[in-house]
C-alpha cells in the first residue's frame, strides 16, 4: 500500500499544479473578460454622454431656430400692424375732416334759419304792433 500511496501522493502532486495552473487560467481569463466589460461600460458610457451632449446641442439648435421663426413672425406681424394702424390713422383723418365739413356746412344752414326766423318773428311783431 505504501507504493500506491506513493504513486496517489505524486498524482495528487502534478494533479495540484494543473489545477493552479487552470484555476489561473480562469482567474486571468475572467480579469481579462471584466476588464473588458469594464472598457465597454466605460465607452458606453461616453456614448451615452456624447450623444446627449449631441442630443442637447440640437434641442438647442432646434429652440434657436424656433426663437428666430417667432421673431420673425413677430416682426412681420409688427410691421403690419404699424401699417394697419398708419391706413387706419389716415382714414380716422380723412373721416374727420369730412365730419368737421359737414358740420361747418349744417353751422351756416342753421345760421342763415336763424336768421330767416329772427327777420320773419321781426316782421310779424312789426305786423302784430301795427295791426293793434
Amino acid at each position: 500500500m505504501s507504493a500506491g500511496k506513493g504513486v496517489s501522493k505524486k498524482l495528487s502532486e502534478t494533479d495540484a499544479p494543473k489545477s493552479d495552473k487552470r484555476k489561473r487560467d480562469e482567474d486571468d481569463f475572467f480579469a481579462d473578460l471584466s476588464d473588458d466589460i469594464k472598457g465597454i461600460m466605460s465607452a458606453l458610457h461616453h456614448i451615452r454622454e456624447k450623444s446627449q451632449k449631441d442630443g442637447k446641442k440640437k434641442n438647442e439648435e432646434t429652440i434657436s431656430s424656433v426663437a428666430a421663426e417667432i421673431r420673425s413672425m413677430f416682426d412681420e406681424l409688427k410691421t403690419k400692424i404699424e401699417k394697419d394702424r398708419h391706413a387706419f390713422a389716415k382714414a380716422l383723418s380723412k373721416s374727420s375732416k369730412e365730419c368737421e365739413s359737414t358740420f361747418k356746412e349744417e353751422i351756416n344752414m342753421f345760421q342763415a334759419n336763424y336768421e330767416k326766423f329772427a327777420k320773419e318773428k321781426a316782421a310779424h311783431l312789426q305786423a302784430l304792433k301795427g295791426s293793434l
